[in-house]
Parts: C-alpha cells; sequence; structure tokens
C-alpha cells in the first residue's frame, strides 16, 4: 500500500482480506479467515462480527446472532465494529438493535458528533421520532449547526404526523415546532432553503396561512430558488386556502404573460373568474387591484385575455398549444354555466378542426382533442371525421387503391383521425362486415407504416404501432359479440407487431390478458418478465399475472410470482427507511411525510395482502401432505388462527385498472364505479381466502391428547378456546360466503380491457365452497366426538357419517364440472375452456384440505380404536363391537381414494388429448388470414396448447402426492 498523511491502524490491514472475501461473495473464506485472525488476535471483535456476516449470510442465522450479541454485550466504540454490526443488523432486518448499539457508543463517547449522528440515523430507521427529536437536540448542544436543530423541528413534525390524537398534534407538537423556528427567525440564524421550506410546512399544517404567505412573499421567500416558480407556487397554493381570488388570478395572468403554455395557471386563471364573477366583486376605486397587480373579474376579459394569448402565440418561433386548449376550456366551462352563446368564442367544432390543422402530426393531439370530443353533437361526428380526414396528404399507387401517407407526419395525422373514430363511437355503430374491413385496413397501413420505421431500434417503437392495436380493440369487439375466431386473430396480430416491435408494453400488456382470458398461462410469464417491470409497478401491474398463475394450474409460476411480489414489498420497508435518512441529510423535509405515506400505502396494499394470503395457501398445497408437515409448514410461517394482519380499514386498491389504452366512448370506458365494485368483490374474496386459511392454520392446533376429556382441563389447557376460535370462523366464512353470493347476484358486467374478476364465481358455483365449508363442519363435529368419547355419542357418530357421505356426493359433482375437454376444435376453429382448468384447480385445493381434516380425524380415532382392542384383549372378547365411525370413515377414505384415482386417469386422458390435437393443420376459417400471418397464428396456436399441457401437468404431479397420503390413511 502507498504511503499515506497517518498511521495506518494496523487492525485495518488485518482485516482488509475478509472485507474482500465478503465483497466478493465467498463467505465460507471470510469465516476461515476470520477464525485464523481470532486464534491469533481473541480480542479484535471486527473480526468476529465479519464472521457474524459471513455466517448469516451462508443461513446461519442462530449463530451469526448469537456471535453479534457477544460483540454488542462488550459496547464497543471502535468504528469498524460498529459499522459491520449495523451491517449485520440491517441484514437480519432487525433497525431497532443498531439503537442499542449507538445508545451505547454516545453514553461512552459523549462528545462524539458521528456517533450522535449515527444514533439519530438509527432511530430514523425504525420511525422512534421523540427520540430523534432529543438525539437531533444533543447533536445540536455538542455542534452548533443548523441542520441539527432543524432535524429536531423536522422530529416534532413526525411526531404531529404521527399523533392518534388530531388535537395534540395541533396544540403541542406543531406549536412548539413553530416555535423552535421562529426562535431561529428572530435571531437571524436561517441560512438554507429547506429551513424555510420547514417554517413554511409548520404554518400550512397549522393552517396558518396568512402567517405563511407572510414567510413566502418576505425576505425569508427569497431563499425559495431551487424549483422552478417555487415562491409563485406556495403563493397560489395560500391564495386558494384563504380564497384570496383577486390575488389568485392576478398572479396566474402575470404568470401566463410569462409562459403562455403552462396549463396549470391557465386552470387558476379560469377558476378565480369565475369566483370573482359568483361574488361579483369589483376593483377598489383609487388602489391597486391586488398585491399581484391587475385582476380580470369578467367573462369579456377572460375572453379578450385568451384570445391575446393566441395572437402573442402566432408570433412565437415554436407553436404552443396551451392557448388553443384554453379557448376550447373556457367554452365547455361557459357552456357549462349555460351562457356560451352570449360571449362568442367560436364554434368548437372548427376550433378542433384548426387545431388539428396545426398540431395534428403530434401523437399528444389526440390526447388534446378527447377532453373536448362532448362539446361536439353526436350528429356531427362523422362530417368532423371526414372534415379531418380531407386535410391529410394521403395518396394512392393506382386507382381503386388505399391511399396511404407518404410521410410521418401524414401516418401522424391519419392516425389522429383513426383514434378520434374510435372514440366518438363511429366504428361500434358498424357491422361485422363494416368492421371486418376496418381491421383489413388497419393492418395494411400497419404494415405500410413499418418502412417509416426501418431505421428504428429494438427498444423503439414503430410509427404504426397504434393501427395494429386499434385493429385488435375492433377484433375484441367481434369476439364479445360471439365471433370466436376473432380472439385468435387478436393473439395472432398482437405476435406480429412484438416482432417488429419487441419493447411495445402495450402489445405486450394485451397479449397477458387475452391469453389469461383464454386459460393460458405458460406465455405470460414470459411477457411480463419482458415489461421488466420496476418498483412500485409490482404492485399496480402485479395483479395481472397473480390473479391468473395458480388459478390456471401453474404452481411453480405462481409460487416464483409471489415472491417476486413478496420480495418487493418487504424490501419497500428497509428501502422507504433509506430514503427518509436521505432526505435528513439533504435537507429535502417536505418529503419525509411523503415517503411515510408511499411506505404507509404500500403496506395497506390490497396487492400485498392478497398475494401474502395466496403465498400461504399455496405453499399448504404444495408442501403439506399430512398432520405433521402442515403442523411445521404452519409453524414456519407464523401463522396463528387468531391473528389477521390485514388492514381491512385501510386496504388500499394500488391497481392501476387504465394501463391498457383504450379509444372506447366514455359509456364503453372503465368508470369509477366498475373500480368502486371491484375493490368490493376482491376485498370480499381476500376475506374468504384469508378465512380459509386461518381455518386451516386452526387444525394442528386441536391435536388429540390421550388423557380423559372435562371441560375445566380443557379450558385450561386452551383446547376448547381453540375450537371456538376454530367456530368462530367458521361463522365468519359463512358471513363472507353470503356477502360474496349477494354481490354476484349483481351480474356486473366489467369491460373486456377493466377490472379481471375474481375467482369468487367459480368457487360457488362448481361447489367448492359448499366442500370446503362441510369440511370444517367436520372438525367441529369430530372434535365434540373427542371431548364426549365414544360410549354416549350415537348421534354425533351419526352426523359424522352423513358428513362424510355428503361430502364424496359433493367432490363427485365438483369432479363432474371438471369433465370435458379443454380445447376444442369446430369446423376448424378452436375454442378454449379455461373454467373447466380453474374447477380443476379448486378440485385439487379441496381435496388438500378434505385430506387435512381426514388426517385430524386420523389423529381422534386412532386412539380410540387402540383403547377399544386393550379392552378387547383384557375381556377376551372378540365379539366387542366396533363403533359405525371407524367404518364410515374408513368407507369415506376408500371413495375418497376411488375419486383420486379417477381423477388422475382423467387428467392422463387430457394429456394424451392435449398431445394428440394437431393444431398446426388448423386454420381460422375468415378470410382476413394473410399468408404473412399463419406462421404467428401457427405459434399462438401452440402456445396455447402447450400451456394446457403444463397446467393439466403439474395438477396431476400434484394430485398424485396426494393419492399417496390418501393410501395412508388407515386407522
Amino acid at each position: 500500500m502507498a504511503a499515506r498523511g497517518h498511521v495506518q491502524d494496523p487492525n485495518d490491514r488485518r482485516l482488509r482480506p475478509i472485507y474482500d472475501y465478503l465483497d466478493n461473495g465467498n463467505n465460507k473464506m471470510a469465516i476461515q479467515q476470520a477464525d485464523k485472525l481470532l486464534k491469533k488476535h481473541k480480542d479484535l471483535h471486527c473480526a468476529k462480527v465479519l464472521k457474524a456476516i459471513g455466517l448469516q449470510r451462508t443461513g446461519k442465522q442462530d449463530e451469526a446472532y448469537a456471535l453479534a450479541q457477544e460483540v454488542a454485550a462488550l459496547e464497543p466504540t471502535d468504528d469498524n465494529s460498529l459499522q459491520a454490526l449495523t451491517i449485520l443488523y440491517r441484514e437480519m432486518h432487525r433497525p431497532e438493535l443498531v439503537t442499542k448499539l449507538y445508545e451505547a457508543a454516545v453514553k461512552k463517547v459523549p462528545n462524539s458528533e458521528e456517533y450522535h449522528s449515527h444514533l439519530f440515523m438509527a432511530y430514523a430507521r425504525v420511525g422512534e421520532y421523540k427520540k430523534m427529536q432529543q438525539a437531533g437536540m444533543a447533536l445540536y448542544k455538542i455542534v452548533p449547526k443548523n441542520p441539527y436543530y432543524f432535524w429536531s423541528v423536522m422530529s416534532l413534525i413526525m411526531q404531529s404526523i404521527s399523533a392518534q390524537d388530531e388535537n395534540l398534534s395541533k396544540t403541542m407538537f406543531l406549536p412548539l415546532a413553530e416555535r423552535m423556528v421562529e426562535k431561529m427567525v428572530k435571531e437571524d440564524k436561517i441560512e438554507a432553503e429547506a429551513e424555510v421550506e420547514l417554517y413554511y410546512m409548520i404554518l400550512e399544517r397549522l393552517e396558518k396561512y396568512k402567517e405563511a404567505l407572510d414567510v413566502v412573499r418576505g425576505k425569508l421567500g427569497e431563499k425559495l430558488t431551487s424549483e422552478l416558480q417555487s415562491r409563485e407556487n406556495k403563493c397560489m397554493a395560500m391564495y386558494k386556502k384563504l380564497c384570496r381570488w383577486p390575488e389568485c388570478n392576478a398572479l396566474s395572468r402575470r404568470l401566463l404573460l410569462k409562459n403562455s403554455d403552462d396549463w396549470q395557471f391557465y386552470i387558476t386563471y379560469f377558476d378565480s373568474v369565475f369566483q370573482l364573477i359568483d361574488e361579483s366583486w369589483t376593483p377598489p376605486p383609487e388602489e391597486e387591484h391586488s398585491l399581484e397587480g391587475e385582476v380580470h373579474y369578467s367573462i369579456e376579459q377572460a375572453v379578450k385575455f385568451i384570445e391575446e394569448r393566441i395572437t402573442e402565440e402566432s408570433k412565437s418561433s415554436r407553436p404552443l398549444r396551451g392557448p388553443y386548449l384554453a379557448k376550447l376550456e373556457l367554452i365547455r366551462r361557459l357552456r357549462y354555466r349555460g351562457c356560451n352563446d352570449e360571449y362568442k368564442l367560436g364554434d368548437p367544432e372548427e376550433l378542433m378542426f384548426q387545431y388539428f390543422k396545426k398540431f395534428g402530426d403530434k401523437p399528444c393531439c389526440f390526447t388534446d382533442l378527447k377532453v373536448f370530443v362532448d362539446l361536439l353533437p353526436s350528429s356531427q361526428y362523422t362530417k368532423f371525421i371526414s372534415q379531418l380526414l380531407a386535410v391529410i396528404p394521403l395518396s394512392a399507387a393506382a386507382e381503386g387503391e388505399l391511399a396511404l401517407p407518404s410521410d410521418i407526419k401524414a401516418l401522424q395525422q391519419h392516425l389522429c383521425v383513426v383514434q378520434l373514430s374510435r372514440l366518438l363511437g363511429i366504428y361500434h355503430a358498424m357491422e361485422k362486415k363494416q368492421k371486418l374491413a376496418v381491421v383489413r385496413e388497419l393492418m395494411l397501413r400497419y404494415r405500410h407504416g413499418l418502412e417509416f420505421g426501418k431505421s428504428c431500434l429494438k427498444t423503439e417503437l414503430q410509427f404504426s404501432d397504434y393501427y395494429c392495436l386499434l385493429a385488435v380493440h375492433l377484433l375484441l369487439d367481434l369476439w364479445l359479440e360471439g365471433e370466436e375466431t376473432a380472439v385468435w386473430q387478436c393473439l395472432t396480430l398482437l405476435e406480429e407487431g412484438l416482432s417488429h416491435s419487441p419493447s411495445n408494453a402495450q402489445f405486450k400488456l394485451l397479449l397477458i390478458r387475452i391469453y389469461c382470458r383464454l386459460g393460458a398461462f405458460e406465455p405470460v410469464a414470459e411477457l411480463y418478465s419482458s415489461l421488466d417491470a420496476k418498483h412500485i409497478q409490482h404492485d399496480t401491474i402485479g395483479y395481472l399475472l397473480t390473479r391468473y398463475a395458480e388459478a390456471l394450474g401453474h404452481y411453480a409460476a405462481a409460487s416464483q410470482s409471489c415472491n417476486f411480489a413478496l420480495r418487493f414489498f418487504h424490501s419497500n420497508q428497509k428501502d422507504t427507511s433509506e430514503y427518509i435518512i436521505q432526505a435528513y441529510k439533504y435537507g429535502a423535509f417536505e418529503k419525509i411525510p411523503e415517503f411515510i405515506a408511499f411506505r404507509n400505502r404500500l403496506n395497506s396494499s390490497l396487492h400485498f395482502a392478497q398475494v401474502r394470503t395466496e403465498r400461504m395457501l399455496l405453499d399448504l398445497l404444495l408442501e403439506a401432505n399430512i398432520s405433521t408437515s402442515l403442523e411445521e409448514s404452519i409453524k414456519s410461517m407464523s401463522l396463528s388462527p387468531e391473528e389477521d394482519d390485514i388492514p381491512w380499514k385501510d386496504l388500499r386498491d394500488n391497481r392501476d385498472l387504465t394501463v391498457l389504452f383504450n379509444w372506447d366512448p366514455r359509456d364503453r370506458d372503465i368508470s369509477e364505479e366498475h373500480k368502486k365494485l371491484s375493490l368490493e368483490e376482491e376485498t370480499m374474496w381476500l376475506r374468504i381466502r384469508s378465512l380459509t386459511l386461518r381455518l386451516v392454520s386452526g387444525l394442528p392446533t386441536l391435536s388429540h391428547t390421550i388423557q380423559p376429556k372435562n371441560s375445566e382441563k380443557t379450558a385450561e389447557n386452551g383446547v376448547s378456546s381453540k375450537i371456538d376460535t376454530i367456530r368462530s370462523l367458521l361463522q365468519q366464512l359463512e358471513a363472507a360466503v353470503d356477502s360474496g353470493k349477494k354481490f354476484l347476484e349483481q351480474k356486473i358486467q366489467y369491460p373486456v380491457l377493466g377490472p379481471p374478476p375474481t375467482r369468487m364465481a367459480g368457487f360457488f358455483s362448481n361447489g367448492s365452497c359448499q366442500c370446503q365449508t362441510s369440511l370444517f363442519y367436520l372438525v367441529s363435529d369430530i372434535y365434540e366426538l373427542d371431548t364426549n368419547g365414544l360410549e354416549d355419542s350415537a348421534e354425533i357418530q351419526e352426523r359424522i357419517g352423513n358428513s362424510f357421505k355428503s361430502l364424496v356426493e359433493r367432490l363427485t359433482d365438483l369432479f363432474n364440472k371438471c369433465k370435458g375437454d379443454l380445447i376444442e376444435v369446430r369446423d376448424g376453429t378452436l375454442k378454449t375452456h379455461p373454467s373447466l382448468l380453474e374447477n380443476l384447480v379448486f378440485f385439487v385445493e379441496t381435496i388438500s384440505i378434505g385430506l387435512w381434516v381426514s388426517s385430524y380425524c386420523d389423529s381422534v380415532l386412532r386412539p380410540f380404536k387402540s383403547n377399544l382392542q386393550k379392552k378387547k384383549k383384557k375381556k377376551k372378547e372378540s365379539s366387542l363391537a366396533m363403533p359405525p365411525v371407524f367404518t364410515h370413515f374408513l368407507d369415506y377414505v376408500t371413495e375418497l381414494q376411488t375419486l383420486t384415482s379417477n381423477v388422475i386417469d382423467h387428467i392422463k386422458g387430457l394429456e394424451i388429448i392435449l398431445t394428440a390435437l394437431k393444431l398446426e393443420e388448423l386454420s381460422l376459417k375468415d378470410t382476413l388470414l394473410l399468408q404473412e400471418e399463419k406462421r404467428f397464428t401457427k405459434t399462438v396456436q401452440g402456445k396455447v396448447q402447450s400451456s394446457y399441457h403444463h397446467s393439466v401437468q403439474e395438477i396431476g404431479e400434484l394430485l398424485k402426492k396426494r393419492l399417496d397420503t390418501i393410501k395412508k390413511l388407515k386407522i
């Protein structure tokens, strides 16, 4: 090593090889190197901690923790040990231990700025706001720097945000924070913009809007420079809060004079104008209109102002959209108020036409005009579209051929018109033949448009991609109208589009939705992976994956997708703490409450609760064969029937239900009502699944004990309370099922690309619900038999026998609903039956629950039989009658075994059929299929066939495991 300006600690040199091994992921060598070093230097604490890190990373958590606690008990104060322990505790997800570490270090080295700041950040990680406030002030006393003082102030604000009592927040925490900042203001010690931001935040939360406005407009406001128009935006917010509409108007007007393309200020300008009109405001005769200058308080002034902006825009070097759209917005507002005829601003149709002529070649033109199409009368829609088409430079190669654009600008203009045609419902009103002709035309335009994108990179989208998407939307309409071939054509076109534009997320999302609707999950996993979803997207679009994986029998993929989602949610807790710490370090105080709200939003996510519940049910399904392994699995998951960790009251629906582009008219689009109903349905289904999981987790707690039963003893050892819990959960499940059935009676139809429906309808209709509920009621009866003994339980035994018979009948009925061809071919057309696949998955789940319940029955009946056999030997009576419950149980197990064998044979038959099906020989009967599409048709059909084959294989494998376990169930 090169010589440095200071003497290097010899321990650093000794520890360097261990650090290198850990950095390179060679944990075993790191442990060995640490052991060698500790033989020579027993008191080298850091070496012990580095060894613990190696142990933690090799899965030896208990050893690592013991070693770490050994060092922590010595209360080290050397930097190396403290930092290494901090890393270890973070990897252990035990941030609370870091606080204890630095509390001890600060006591031993009370004047260390570094240790005090580390202690503050350790408290920030665990959200100890009170201790953060104290640590910040202690730090300021040692080193009187402004940031430390304001750390303490911000911690007071955090106490106010987290306080349960809002009154306490406004009477104690925030006033104290305000006084602390005022002290610094009076002493003229405010140095940074962040400190002014913090003062503003306190006043805003205290609803002292006048004082906050004075701060922003005063000398302190001059420090607000980092964001563009930061000062003006804050003033505007306070004027609105104070209902000072003259100032609002004058300020927005002044800002629009500077930049006439800033849409937010047009909205404020219009809001304030109409507020002043409603209040009949007039300017004071001799004074300024307002603090911010001249005020517009009439419609005439607003109209004149907008016209002036358009005149100014015509002189601008680059075209600005704001003034033209502002004119349309003003028309809409005037029309809403019923006074459009009095103040002529022009015909909306003509204004939109002129706007299209000016900006039609920009992709944003459609989204701009979309907002204002309701200004057009429906009788003018066709005329308006024809008017737009007339100005697009299209040329045909020969007479009678399709007129095509000669450049990208013309292509964008035409695309805009096509999107508007769909939005105005022109395509929806067409008959089937017309729609097919439009699809053919759109695909010709799409393929022609590919010429303009020959030089595009793979990561870039083709200019004509929207033509393909619009064609698919038209085909989806036809599919919903009963045209079965249309859905295969959709997949064919999308696969073709994806081959030319591999990064187009819309193609992938549509393919995911359609494949899932057809019951084919296998291609979906790869498509979702290629989307490369980042961070929050695992919550907003993750439902597209997790909703279907298990439901369609892809258990391995379901497990993987749940793990992927859970990894994001669990890392959110740790990551958010780091964001908060960075915000403190760099003085971005206004971001801290946002980070906290973001973390809470993710913790309360509906998707998080769903994935957590489904993942645990899936793990039990895949791993727990008999009661002992069920008990181990439940223990490893820390599951308890008494505990419900889902925040039902605070559940947040973070799903992005509009992630797919949509050009449907408002009456066909996803409405707020659809979103509300979907959340209601998802919550009901989650409640049913959560209660099912908790009931299953309660089975091992009812373990049989050989001692004689009496109510006092059972109450003492807690078993009777356990059965009470099971019975209570069963009542809740019945209530949840009733709510679900009432909800489904509404027969809600979501738009085809709207929220996907839950599995609840299938769960009720195929009989799984009744089977599973009966199984849990059987648990209650078996427990009663266990408590009362065999002597006085003839009635209970008869009830149990009837339950066994009823269960076999219901399971047989459920199996009958699984029969049929998964893929059938009719007149050269394919039709899939995903509901059969979903029924098979429910059958496997129900059989598994039945097996766990049977295992509990077995554990209860086995000791009874053993006691009876002992009695026989003592009395030497061979004719001692066996109670009927044993016969009932053995008959039930035999029938269960036969039924499961039949289902496995049925699945083998499905595999043979799917393998033998020669899909490549099929072709869609519609003439829409062009030669180049046949390759993609074959690919699509092959993917669906392969996915179904994969599904039945996984279901079959799982059922074989269940059959092996059933065979062992002999008393």
